[in-house]
């Protein structure tokens, strides 16, 4: 992803994986999907070339905003949190190459997981990958096979079909989930549910850590 006003060094460096914009870094709980419920430190990084208009951070979508840390500083941070899992989300992470990141903390024994819409090339080796597909900037076709969970957001009755079309495309052994888009999930989790007694296959994911009111 292509970050406004970087010199060429910064540039090169973050193709190395040295750098990343990061946003945010947190421990909390993870409130959403398979892992639900499990503690773990978060990576927010910065940038977005996906752009959903219900995206709930929209403010991590300019990768200008967050300067670059040094890869080390970031890997340090996770450690020094002991926490057992690391999650590794966005923006969108998959703009960035992720391999140091990984590999560092994945010799030191943490569980790394990723949120992504898979719009860019997988980099980085994880232990779990939530692949949440969007219209507007869909998988690339490598991504799907490493899904280990499908996360499709329903915004509106249309999703449904855009659901059906994702899980072809995954593993038979990846965990499916749909999820209401917060600010219409009342009106939505009836048709949610309604689906899922249909589709035994699918699950409800719920954003906990709203209802939580956590980070």
């Amino acid at each position: 992803m292509k970050i406004k006003g970087i010199s060429i060094e910064t540039e090169k460096l973050l193709k190395r994986g040295e750098l990343l914009p990061v946003m945010e870094e947190f421990y909390t709980i993870q409130g959403e999907g398979f892992h639900s419920g499990k503690a773990a430190w978060f990576i927010r990084v910065g940038g977005c070339d996906v752009g959903c208009n219900w995206c709930d951070v929209k403010e991590s979508w300019n990768p200008s905003h967050f300067p670059a840390k040094p890869i080390q500083e970031v890997i340090k941070h996770a450690l020094d949190s002991k926490a057992k899992t690391v999650v590794v989300t966005g923006g969108e992470p998959l703009n960035y190459n992720l391999d140091i990141l990984c590999k560092e903390l994945s010799y030191n024994g943490v569980a790394l997981h990723i949120e992504t819409s898979g719009s860019s090339s997988l980099s980085g080796k994880w232990d779990w990958v939530c692949l949440s597909p969007k219209r507007n900037k869909p998988p690339l076709t490598d991504v799907y096979f490493h899904a280990d969970e499908l996360k499709v957001i329903i915004s509106d009755e249309s999703d449904f079909a855009w659901a059906k079309e994702n899980a072809k495309k995954v593993r038979p052994s990846s965990e499916l989930y749909l999820q209401p888009e917060w600010s219409k999930r009342e009106k939505n989790m009836k048709s949610i549910v309604e689906f899922v007694l249909n589709n035994p296959r699918w699950k409800v994911s719920l954003q906990t850590h709203k209802y939580m009111h956590i980070p």
